[in-house]
């Protein structure tokens, strides 16, 4: 059919041609009859033309028997076909019988072969099906390249990224904050013991940037918002919630080692437990879980031990933070951290090694800073700590972290505080004692799909008693009669799309005060989310 279609263009190119020729040689010869050619000349050519429209017109008429003739054939195998699809057909002899027939009418081939034109077909075929699929990915990247394609004031791309969470949640007891509980209260009098509401605060919205090589390095910088900075001071603005700054950092990468500059989460105490009902801050603070969105500059090296082992050794500079919050709405004033005139410094090594496809990675970190409190009275804050990963297997693993450390409010340690004061910290008599505490977390995770998840955890944060009791009547920013603050969850996540997640999480606090027993709270939480 190919042969015949390319027969059929060029009788037509030819009768086009022919006619256009001899409408042009009319169109000189009556602008130029001067110039036009002589009648014998002229006569010739004429009959040149009619010969060949007489061949054209031949053509055509075997064109047209070719067609019907085709036309016929494909009605005859259609009857066939329709005989064979009725009870009384003979299956499928008639088939057989009626492909011979055709092919043999159609290209006068042997019954058995495949006729040369027939196998050109099926070539030309094969390669249109290929164009098309190679057509249809392009396409596809192309429309993948559009959706995530960023306009930017710069030529460098920029990447959109984030959640949207709606989280239900319901408490039975007393809490610091029903939709982010970390605390628990005695009951309050005159108040129900219990709660239920629901909130989009832990929705979060982010953008990366890639930008140019600078001295052989990738230039990267990222930009993490949320809206779990407060509530407005109107009607019903709990439903309104406040944009927050989380991080926003810029990196240098190297092969094998980068800079880092920003605002980012603790590098020396890098993992948290997995909870989608606590995305503002992380899961068991207050309870173990060491952590801080801290302003920053820190070095990274990697090292290859081989293909499945690493090593990677990070030290930096932070922003001494103590915990305390701040004295004015507006204008910044030092902290004791601040105060002290000098940065916090902290450092890690962790080890990497592959084990049933995932990482087991085991850390040492260490942290220290100093704070002034005034009239001399300067504490040092310190930690050392471990955190690790470890597979278990292709479907459970178990993560945690472990700390000992002083004066690590700014942390999220020692249940929010640093020092305890012996009086009024206003006066120069009032002794300050550094808060030493011990923590940790540990969680077990069970994967048995890819899309579906299993965690439960648990975290305790336990300041020493001894500096507890060294100050009876103790002053301290937070709740100077916290004696120690336990937490526990399990949680299922389902992710049906990567871009869709479902959860429940069920939480257990337990709070322990100085003067009185235990107090303790549940906490549900059922969450939906679209990542995009």
């Amino acid at each position: 059919m190919g042969t015949k279609h390319a027969f059929r263009l060029w009788h037509w190119m030819m009768l086009v041609s022919l006619v256009a020729g001899t409408r042009l040689l009319a169109a000189q010869e009556a602008a130029n009859p001067a110039e036009s050619p002589s009648p014998n000349v002229l006569a010739d050519s004429v009959r040149e033309l009619r010969e060949q429209v007489r061949e054209l017109q031949a053509a055509m008429a075997e064109m047209r028997s070719e067609t019907q003739r085709a036309r016929a054939e494909t009605l005859a195998v259609r009857r066939e076909l329709e005989e064979m699809r009725a009870p009384s057909g003979t299956g499928n002899g008639v088939v057989m019988e009626a492909v011979a027939r055709t092919n043999g009418s159609s290209s006068g081939a042997p019954s058995g072969t495949v006729p040369e034109e027939e196998q050109q077909d099926q070539k030309r075929h094969d390669r249109t099906a290929a164009l098309d699929e190679e057509y249809e990915l392009l396409s596809g990247k192309i429309d993948d390249q559009y959706q995530t394609k960023v306009e930017s004031a710069s030529k460098y791309r920029v990447r959109l990224s984030g959640i949207v969470l709606l989280n239900l949640f319901s408490n039975s007891g007393t809490v610091d904050s029903i939709d982010l509980p970390t605390l628990a209260y005695a009951k309050p009098p005159a108040y129900s013991e219990g709660s239920f509401g629901a909130t989009l605060r832990q929705s979060e919205i982010g953008f990366e940037v890639f930008g140019p090589r600078v001295a052989g390095a990738r230039t990267r910088a990222d930009l993490q918002l949320d809206l779990g900075g407060g509530f407005l001071t109107a009607p019903n603005g709990v439903n309104a919630g406040l944009l927050r700054l989380r991080t926003g950092t810029m990196r240098l990468d190297w092969a094998n080692t980068s800079v880092v500059a920003g605002q980012d989460g603790l590098f020396f105490s890098p993992t948290s437990p997995t909870s989608f009902a606590s995305l503002a801050i992380p899961a068991l603070s207050y309870a173990g879980n060491l952590w801080g969105w801290t302003p920053q500059v820190r070095v990274e090296h990697r090292v290859a031990l081989g293909e499945a082992s690493s090593l990677v050794f990070q030290g930096g500079i932070l922003d001494p933070l103590s915990g305390e919050t701040p004295s004015y709405g507006v204008y910044r004033q030092p902290g004791p951290g601040e105060a002290s005139r000098q940065p916090a410094f902290a450092t890690r090594a962790a080890w990497t090694h592959n084990v049933f496809g995932q990482p087991l990675r085991v850390g040492l970190g260490g942290f220290f800073s100093r704070q002034s409190y005034g009239y001399d009275r300067n504490v040092d804050a310190w930690a050392g700590m471990t955190d690790i990963e470890l597979p278990l297997s292709h479907q459970f693993s178990l993560s945690g972290k472990l700390y000992r450390g002083r004066a690590l409010g700014g942390l999220y340690g020692g249940i929010g505080r640093s020092v305890l004061f012996s009086g009024d910290p206003a006066y120069s008599s009032t002794a300050v004692r550094g808060l030493n505490t011990v923590g940790g977390w540990a969680q077990l995770k069970y994967q048995p799909l890819s899309k579906l998840e299993f965690n439960g955890a648990f975290g305790l944060d336990n300041p020493y008693a001894t500096d507890l009791r060294a100050f009876p009547y103790a002053q301290a920013y937070g709740n100077p009669g916290l004696a120690r603050n336990s937490g526990s969850f399990a949680n299922v996540i389902f992710r049906p799309r990567s871009d869709l997640l479902f959860s429940a999480e069920y939480r257990h606090l337990k709070t322990y005060m100085i003067n009185s027993g235990p107090n303790g709270a549940d906490h549900v939480n059922l969450m939906m989310g679209v990542l995009f």
